[in-house]
Formats: C-alpha cells, sequence, structure tokens
C-alpha cells in the first residue's frame, strides 16, 4: 500500500510545506495541473484545487472518492473508508 498527497504547488513549496508537518509520506507536485485536470480536482471553472482523497486499488481503478474532505479528520476518515471497501484491519 503507498499513499502521497499531489499539490499543484511548486516543488520547492511543496518541500518546505511536507517539512513544516514533518511529512513521512511523499508530497508530489504538479504545477502544470494536468494530473488534478485528469482526475477533475481542478476545471476550467475551478482553477483552485478541490481537496479530495482518492482510493485506488492495487489495479488502478478508483475504489472511492472522498470530497469532504475534513483537514483535521482526515486521517481517521481514510482509515475508516479503506475498512468499508476491506482493505485495511
Amino acid at each position: 500500500m503507498a499513499y502521497f498527497m499531489i499539490s499543484v504547488d511548486d516543488p520547492q513549496t511543496n518541500k518546505e510545506f511536507a517539512e513544516s508537518l514533518d511529512s513521512d509520506f511523499p508530497l508530489l507536485s504538479n504545477p502544470t495541473k494536468e494530473v488534478a485536470e485528469a482526475y477533475g480536482v481542478v476545471t476550467a471553472e475551478r482553477a483552485f484545487p478541490f481537496r479530495w482523497t482518492f482510493i485506488i486499488g492495487g489495479d488502478g481503478k478508483i475504489l472511492r472518492i472522498d470530497r469532504e474532505v475534513n483537514p483535521s479528520t482526515a486521517g481517521e476518515d481514510l482509515v475508516a473508508h479503506m475498512q468499508d471497501l476491506g482493505l485495511a484491519n
């Protein structure tokens, strides 16, 4: 299992943000917004990305999208979603 965040900010900004949180997972940069657009979190009408969580299976299929992410409970919510999907104990 792997987990990471993707941001449309530049690599230096993301590096500083990850360091400020003492992050133990990768924070990937997508300043061109190609990935963000492909996943629908950035659109022609909305340049600022939605903060959504995608759970993607080993086969590359999206198993769940949480479109109502609460930053203060995001970790716990992710675990609950994974348990609902039978992916975590």
